[in-house]
């Protein structure tokens, strides 16, 4: 199953290749020696059932769809029952099992999968490297020169899915915890528009920013999830015609900062699509240094909700068994007045009418990380410099979760140390069919 599309394992069922069974015994073996962090939990008898009612229906000529039979695998966020939910904290360790499971884990369970197990995160969802001291850092699969940050905060959705363990990995994204993982891993990584996907049964970072979304190989594949977990039948995804795709490619802030192999690769990328007839525009969006200037006097709306959600535990006696970089950005939401956040609501609303009028139709594209994967132990041993490193991380995919941009990371080559590099095809709200569509159509340039 190593390295399959979606598609590509459900015609390796349809003929008889392979048999969910199988696949799933050859998860669970490649998962029991994964390191720490990837899985928090493995659900090893309820996939085994799984797997066998899958194996029925395929023996029959029956299966439920395009899902039945693949591996996926949890961002413990998601409550599976009978299962704790641990949100990546030791303060959750040993919470009281989920009654019930995710409305998306309900989904997709109806369309024939085989859950796998749930996997390891930044604790309460709050970093974009993935890193955690209680259950382990997972180690980024495609280093080659010591260990790298998986990206986060859904990290081990998509280290399980890279290194080949489960066909997809389901994850949340409040700044981009779906597509920095992907981007670092060298995977097709998607956050829908707000309120697409229901979200009941997922525990929250910022009632307002988050959103959940898989991880996979593929555009086809994530438009096939997507489909399901809105109950809809799939359809395939066509790429829009060169003549008529327009890319709009900001000037400003996306690109600061950027190593010398992302702006590479991004150029090489820019002259793929013009040589196909793509419409490309470059230039300035005020609307992304007025979004800087509001985080600096204001603050973020995560911070507020973040620090809302989590207050007794920030406040209280256990606070010191907090990853101590979280706590620090949880904190920050305490020094936020009522003010502040009302000022980032109001400016939100006006702000995304001003982006989509100055997009008028065109995709807004730009790296999704300006770096690639960073080393671990120099952030462990610096907070100042995890702080910092963090920050740059997340700096591009946040602007769609405040802009509310549905949002795609494609991986657009190699850079330093050979490790994998992302760019983010995004639009306005409502516009995710459309997106399937323009992403596709970047992809096929990136070949």
């Amino acid at each position: 199953m190593q390295g399959l599309t979606l598609s590509e394992l459900h015609a390796a069922y349809k003929q008889g290749l392979l048999r969910p069974s199988g696949v799933l015994e050859q998860a669970l073996e490649h998962a029991s020696l994964s390191p720490a962090g990837v899985f928090i939990c493995l659900l090893t008898e309820r996939a085994k059932q799984e797997a066998q009612a899958s194996d029925r229906r395929w023996k029959q000529g029956a299966p439920l769809g395009p899902l039945d039979g693949v591996p996926v695998v949890w961002k413990d966020l998601f409550d599976v029952q009978g299962v704790s939910t641990t949100a990546g904290s030791e303060l959750r360790r040993h919470a009281p099992p989920a009654l019930k499971d995710a409305f998306a884990v309900q989904a997709l369970t109806n369309a024939g999968v085989v859950n796998l197990g749930k996997t390891g995160l930044s604790e309460f969802a709050y970093s974009g490297l993935g890193m955690n001291p209680h259950y382990g850092t997972p180690p980024n699969p495609l280093s080659q020169d010591g260990v790298r940050a998986p990206g986060g905060s859904s990290s081990g959705s998509a280290v399980a899915v890279s290194s080949g363990i489960a066909a997809l990995g389901m994850g949340t994204d409040t700044g981009g915890s779906v597509r920095i993982p992907a981007a670092f891993q060298g995977l097709v990584g998607y956050r829908p528009s707000s309120q697409r996907l229901n979200k009941s049964g997922v525990y929250s970072l910022s009632r307002t920013l988050d959103d959940i979304g898989p991880i996979a190989r593929t555009v086809d594949d994530c438009a096939l999830v997507d489909a399901l977990l809105r109950g809809q039948k799939p359809s395939p995804v066509v790429p829009i015609p060169s003549g008529a795709l327009r890319i709009a490619v900001p000037t400003n802030l996306v690109f600061d900062a950027a190593e010398p192999e992302v702006l590479e690769c991004f150029s090489t990328l820019m002259q793929c699509l013009k040589n196909a007839g793509i419409n490309i525009e470059q230039r300035r969006m005020p609307v992304l240094d007025e979004l800087q200037r509001l985080t600096e006097l204001h603050g973020t709306i995560t911070a507020a909700e973040a620090y809302q959600r989590h207050k007794e535990i920030v406040d209280g006696p256990d606070a010191s068994r907090i990853d101590r970089r979280v706590l620090a950005r949880l904190q920050r939401g305490r020094s936020m007045s009522a003010l502040d956040l009302q000022v980032l609501m109001d400016r939100r609303v006006r702000m995304q009418t001003e982006l989509r009028e100055m997009l008028d139709g065109a995709w807004l594209l730009m790296p999704t990380v300006v770096h690639v994967a960073p080393l671990v132990a120099p952030l462990d041993a610096d907070d100042k410099k995890f702080n910092q490193m963090n920050l740059r991380t997340l700096r591009n995919t946040s602007i769609g979760n405040f802009f509310d941009l549905c949002g795609i990371s494609l991986p657009m080559g190699i850079g330093k140390a050979n490790m994998p590099l992302g760019v983010l095809v995004s639009g306005p709200s409502g516009s995710d069919e459309a997106l399937f569509c323009a992403a596709a159509a970047v992809a096929h340039c990136l070949k």
